[in-house]
């Protein structure tokens, strides 16, 4: 047995010999004790009364205690481990043995205490209704004086023995009492005696005889029966605990936190998550990359002013119309008095809710800016996330994402908001590629599965697809042919393997609902755009409008005019190209040189590398349309079978593929470096160099973000004319042509008053006879026909008309032709 000393932690072990006799004694059910075994002495408890008395004598056997820092496991003691700590209280009680404190009818009881760790057995003590102690232990052989002056040897035993009513107290409790009340012949009661004082006994126990006081000379306490879990009862009365005798040493409880500080600690683990800072770092590289995009974004626009006039009007028309009249979201108030208008283009149909806040076009503009920086960052966030679930390491997927969205070739698309928001493919993926447990780098893991990331994915796909089929068509087609792909190897696994891939019913009911609403949107979105080729024929495209906007080779390599770096280079390059808007695709000289580090020294298993290269030579001979090989065995087959296909006249943009392609090569060489840098930082004794080379990685993504910096022009959007403010639709504002009616778009987002003008990716007929006819205005041929379309109101804008037809009869009598004339700022108002 181990014994402890309070406070302290040290403890020492009892004699061996001690504990070779202890054997168990069972009681009967009835509470009667039953024939006790030999009990055996024990070392007197450093946490007893008479252990901390002085000795006066000492055996000449006796070896001195001896105190040490690290308590010995407790021996055995009738099979039982004991090592109670008394300084501590973690006693654990064990069942009667020998001592038997009884409480009889006239209420009094008697208490039975061992002391242990003394190699002597302590006196039972009776305690009486009015709180008398008296010896109530008789012993059948001759008891050995425990006063202090005769201390036992080492490894001497004594043994006591009470005939009928005997009861042996467990060496672990040391001080545990049990009273049992026969009268009632009830279970006996466990007192855990773990605060008050061992009871000891200075003198032999005699049949019948009353003990001495036992503190006259200080060596003997009386036993106290309490409890530390709650109150002793003595004598049919409730007396409350003892306060524990060392509560004032022990640790002061931790404080229970407020919510406030809970909260505070919630959002501090929310702003220093991975995801947090890569959504503030995307945002933040957003706002520098794009600048001075933010610096007056209520009045300039990136790049030029038409289309993006254009795209702004398309964005405040459908928040516009959400809220107003959702029936007549396709029926715009452009083209009249043309149906299915708002088809005529790309819609941005997904930034609807921005455009719910705020009208006219200031905030128009406002608008488009803001979704035009956040535009980027989504791209950023989304290609680094799907890097990230790949396996790529941080570094490498910030590579990834610098790379997806500010390679040079996407700088020439800054004017066409609908090219650059394309951060819901890679996001998409990566929701879905997480929900479904796979990585590049791991492989299928079933454990990882969860269907709500399926379904996010499933819906951010729907969302990318609501905001224009040019970037969206594709990426459909991709996300059909991706799951034949997974179905198929998922299965010839199976077979492979002869073992029930684990899939999961709850899984494959994500894919189908969310494949059934990404389909769903498709076709809604899809219907209005046939309706359009229903009524005008002529908008369809052909292959020769596709060879057009075919970029060669060379274009690969060719920056546009709008980067920072190589823009003034390739001047001479672009000279050559006959579109070079659409046919300049150069992704990035480093971006090339990472992925082709890529093939050699990567995180990718080999076969995932000659993968990703496949791709990417794919999508390049996809994206050069007609140019390659006349496109018979590419673009060709798609545009002429595929769905879709045909209404996608720029087969340069499906560069984007190619980009994020190379992206992952890189991403995959990049985490390569990183991880070895990792193992040699860590091997090296001192690892001064450390710090240097972690610096070190960082230099492919500061380079590749140093290529992506542009010179975009940020030009000042025409003002809206005082006229445009106050006058009544349907109205036909002159002068009319493709890229001026895009600021007239712009400008109707006032109240938005049905105009004739319009522009988009083809010209309706009636509108190109609306600028036929109205050459002469105003004169009776064109009022008539103007009338004939339900227009009631002309405005002849003064700046724009020098050098056309209305230079010279801007200023002309109207008043014989029945309408009206009035002078509106700087434009001139006809009533018809």
């Amino acid at each position: 047995m181990t014994t402890g000393q309070p406070g302290t932690g040290a403890a020492r072990p009892a004699p061996a010999d001690a504990e070779a006799e202890n054997q168990p004694a069972t009681a009967s059910p009835a509470g009667s004790p039953t024939r006790p075994a030999d009990s055996s002495g024990t070392d007197k408890a450093p946490g007893s009364a008479e252990a901390s008395a002085p000795t006066t004598e000492k055996s000449p056997g006796e070896r001195p205690p001896r105190s040490t820092d690290d308590t010995k496991p407790a021996a055995a003691t009738n099979g039982r481990s004991t090592g109670a700590s008394a300084a501590t209280g973690d006693i654990e009680p064990g069942p009667a043995k020998n001592d038997a404190a009884r409480t009889g009818g006239t209420g009094k009881a008697s208490d039975s205490a061992e002391a242990s760790g003394t190699g002597e057995t302590s006196d039972a003590t009776k305690t009486s209704g009015t709180g008398e102690t008296s010896d109530a232990t008789k012993t059948s052989g001759t008891a050995r004086d425990v006063t202090g002056t005769d201390a036992p040897k080492r490894g001497w035993i004594s043994r006591l023995t009470k005939r009928g009513k005997a009861a042996k107290g467990d060496s672990a409790t040391a001080g545990a009492v049990k009273v049992d009340d026969p009268a009632k012949n009830s279970d006996p009661t466990k007192v855990d005696d773990t605060k008050a004082d061992a009871v000891k006994v200075d003198d032999p126990v005699k049949d019948g005889a009353a003990k001495d006081d036992p503190t006259k000379d200080g060596a003997v306490e009386s036993a106290k029966p309490s409890d530390a879990n709650g109150p002793a009862q003595t004598g049919g009365e409730t007396k409350p605990a003892d306060p524990d005798r060392w509560e004032a040493f022990a640790s002061a409880p931790e404080p229970k936190p407020s919510i406030l500080t809970r909260s505070g600690r919630a959002v501090g683990r929310f702003l220093i998550h991975e995801w947090t800072l890569a959504a503030l770092g995307a945002l933040a590289l957003a706002v520098l990359m794009t600048w001075p995009t933010l610096r007056y974004p209520r009045y300039t626009l990136p790049q030029d002013y038409w289309d993006p006039s254009l795209q702004a009007w398309q964005m405040a028309w459908s928040g516009h119309i959400l809220l107003a009249d959702p029936a007549r979201l396709w029926q715009s108030n452009t083209f009249f008095p043309e149906l299915w208008s708002f088809a005529f283009s790309d819609t941005l149909l997904g930034y609807a809710p921005a455009g719910m806040l705020g009208s006219g076009p200031e905030d128009a503009v406002l608008r488009y800016n803001i979704m035009f920086v956040l535009a980027h960052a989504l791209a950023t966030f989304g290609a680094y996330a799907l890097a990230r679930q790949l396996g790529a390491g941080r570094i490498g997927a910030a590579v990834a994402g610098v790379t997806y969205t500010y390679a040079p070739w996407l700088l020439s698309q800054a004017g066409h908001l609908h090219v650059l928001s394309n951060g819901g493919i890679p996001l998409a993926l990566a929701m879905l590629a997480r929900g479904h447990g796979w990585s590049l780098r791991h492989g299928y893991r079933p454990e990882r599965r969860h269907d709500g990331w399926v379904y996010g994915g499933w819906l951010v796909a729907a969302w990318q697809l609501s905001l224009g089929f040019g970037i969206g068509l594709p990426f459909a087609y991709f996300l059909g042919v991706a799951v034949l792909v997974a179905v198929v190897l998922f299965y010839a696994r199976r077979l492979r393997t002869r073992q029930a891939v684990p899939f999961g019913r709850r899984l494959l009911l994500a894919d189908l609902l969310g494949g059934l609403l990404f389909a769903g949107v498709g076709l809604l979105m899809a219907f209005p755009f046939f309706r359009v080729t229903e009524l005008h024929p002529y908008a369809e495209r052909t292959i020769d409008d596709v060879s057009i906007f075919s970029p060669p080779a060379s274009g690969f390599v060719t920056a546009p005019a709008e980067s920072w770096i190589w823009g003034g280079l390739h001047e001479g390059a672009r000279a050559a190209l006959p579109w070079h808007p659409e046919m300049t695709l150069l992704p990035g000289y480093v971006l090339y040189a990472l992925a082709l580090g890529g093939l050699f020294f990567s995180a990718w298993r080999l076969r995932h590398r000659l993968l990703l290269l496949a791709g990417v030579l794919v999508t390049m001979a996809f994206a050069m349309g007609t140019r390659f090989f006349d496109g018979t065995f590419t673009y060709v087959p798609l545009f002429e079978h595929v769905p879709g296909w045909s209404a996608l006249r720029t087969p340069g943009r499906l560069m984007l593929w190619t980009t994020l392609l190379l992206g992952l090569l890189a991403a995959g060489a990049v985490t390569a470096l990183t991880d070895r840098v990792r193992e040699l930082t860590a091997q090296r004794i001192p690892s001064w160099p450390g710090p240097w080379l972690r610096m070190a990685t960082l230099l492919p993504l500061l380079l590749v973000t140093v290529e992506g910096l542009n010179n975009t022009p940020h030009p000042v959007v025409p003002r809206q004319p005082a006229a445009m403010r106050t006058v009544e639709g349907p109205l036909l504002v002159l002068p009319s042509s493709q890229n001026l009616d895009q600021h007239v778009m712009l400008w109707s987002t006032s109240g938005f008053p049905d105009v004739v003008n319009g522009g988009s990716g083809f010209t309706p007929r009636q509108l190109d006879d609306v600028r036929r006819v109205s050459q002469a205005f105003p004169n009776q041929t064109s009022i008539d026909y103007l009338r004939t379309l339900g227009v009631r109101t002309v405005v002849l804008l003064r700046d724009r008309v020098p050098g056309t037809p209305w230079e010279i009869t801007i200023d002309a009598p109207v008043e014989s032709l029945g309408i009206t004339r009035q002078e509106v700022g700087d434009a001139v108002v006809y009533r018809l």
